[in-house]
Parts: structure tokens; sequence; C-alpha cells
């Protein structure tokens, strides 16, 4: 837990540094804005409580920041994305996470025809603290696994909250660590190897819209089809994030995330998290 609140402090850090780093030319390029938000769940019974049910209280902190640059007939647009979750159930001795993603996205166009551009694009994932299983064993921790994907392409961008990008020649590489292999395949990566190198195309798709006033909805879609394995298994990521604000800095969140990726589980894995709390936009 240590090296969780350090490694968030640095990243924090960081993105508040660079958020200060303003030259006078420079501020007239970079369009830049984030979100921060902490959110809190409780539920509580007392002994005479009928029902039934646990008391338990549970957080979730998230930080969404972009800083896009755009000059003359290039852009270039990026995200990082640092999400942390812990929940504590009234009886257990421990506490369990509920949300843990770090995450990268960067995306240069040059110009080709009006809303068309040559690109390349990054993109990278992780997380920041250990993960385990229903029988409480060490299946995952930071950077273990990471994720890197990287790729020419043609980029459609209509304006900042819509676009299309893909990549018909996309390089992706998995790194776990060799402990996680020592028995069997782990996130794709087979037994006794630290990592899965991949060759295939990339379609990522970005929607921000408005639904009413105070009430924003962001979409992001990647598809990713790897050419040098089952190219019809299509491994699917979609996040939505929906921002309700109460005023300048109370708000409902609800985060959803759905996944496929076959060479991980041959299932759909989602991710839910609401909560009210305290939102900050700059």
């Amino acid at each position: 837990m240590k090296k969780t609140v350090i490694i968030s402090f640095l990243f924090l850090t960081f993105i508040a540094v660079k958020a200060q780093e303003t030259v006078q030319d420079s501020t007239k390029l970079w369009k830049r804005n984030g979100n921060i938000s902490l959110l809190f769940n409780q539920t509580a019974y007392n002994k005479q409580w009928l029902g039934g049910g646990t008391s338990n209280v549970a957080g979730n902190f998230g930080l969404n920041y972009d800083f896009n640059y755009k000059n003359g007939d290039v852009v270039w647009d990026n995200k990082f994305i640092l999400a942390y979750g812990l929940s504590k159930i009234k009886g257990d001795e421990k506490t369990a996470k509920t949300d843990d993603r770090l995450e990268l996205n960067s995306l240069w166009g040059k110009n080709a025809s009006g809303q068309w551009y040559y690109s390349m694009f990054f993109n990278f994932k992780s997380q920041v603290d250990t993960g385990l299983d229903k029988n409480m064993t060490k299946i995952s921790h930071f950077f273990s696994p990471a994720f890197f994907q990287l790729g020419p392409g043609i980029l459609w961008k209509k304006n900042d909250n819509l676009s299309v990008n893909f990549s018909p020649a996309t390089a992706k590489l998995i790194i776990v660590h060799p402990h996680f292999t020592e028995f069997g395949s782990s996130f794709g990566v087979l037994q006794g190897d630290s990592s899965r190198f991949e060759f295939g195309a990339s379609i990522s798709a970005y929607y921000k819209l408005n639904l009413m006033t105070n009430v924003s909805v962001e979409n992001r879609l990647n598809l990713y089809s790897n050419y040098l394995d089952n190219p019809q298994n299509v491994d699917v990521d979609y996040q939505m994030n929906v921002v309700m604000k109460i005023n300048k800095y109370l708000s409902a969140n609800i985060a959803l995330q759905a996944i496929y990726d076959d060479n991980s589980v041959k299932a759909v894995q989602i991710r839910e998290v609401f909560g009210l709390g305290v939102n900050y936009g700059f």
C-alpha cells in the first residue's frame, strides 16, 4: 500500500508541475484541461436490521487529464488516466481493490485533406497496485501486466469531441513478470515467457457529448485484431465516463468498462463504478 501511495503521489506531482509550466507562446498552441474526482460510498446497518446486509465503505480516486497541441496542420492529442479504488467490508481484515487503472493515450496527426490526417498513435495501459483473485492469490502488480500499442494510420477528426483513428499496422507488446508465467500462461503471455509480441490492426474512436446541462458523457472504444494469431478474434475495450455535476465541486460519477480479450479470459469483463463525491475541473 505504501508503494501505491508513493507512485500515485509522484504521478500527481508530475501532472501538477506540467500544468504549471506555461510559456506565453506555447499557451496558444497547447490546450489543457482535466478532472479530479474523489467518490465515496457507504452502507451501514445496526443490529436490529432484519433485512440482511453487511456494512461497508468504499472510496474511489480518479484523474482524467488532457493536454492537446495544435499548430497549423499538425495536431497532437494526449490523455492521461489514473484511477484507484478501495472498499472495506465490516468484519474483513483486509481491504479490497475496486478500481486500478493507469493509462496514457497519445495521437499525432498531420492534415492530409479536410478532416483527414496522417497519424501515429501510442497507447500504454497498466496498474499501480497488486491484484488478487478470489483465493487471495497474487495475479498481477504494478507494470505486470503492461500493454503497449504503437502504429501509423489515418485519423478522421471532426473536432476535439469526435474522432476515429485506423492503424492497419499496429505493433502490440504485453509484459508480465516471469513469476506469473512460471506454472502457466498469464494475460496471453505463454508459460515461461515474460512478454508477448503481436502485430495487427487497431481502430480507436472517441466521442464526448453533453446530454443536458451539467451532464457529460465520454466514450472511448478500442478494437484490435492480431494478424499473427486468430485475427478473427477481435479484442474490444469500451470505456464510458458520465459526470453529473451538482455544483462546482460536487458531482455524481458513473464509470463503465467492458473488455473482451480471449488471450486473458474467454468472456466479457465488465467493471462499473458509481459514486457521489468531490469533483474538481481544471
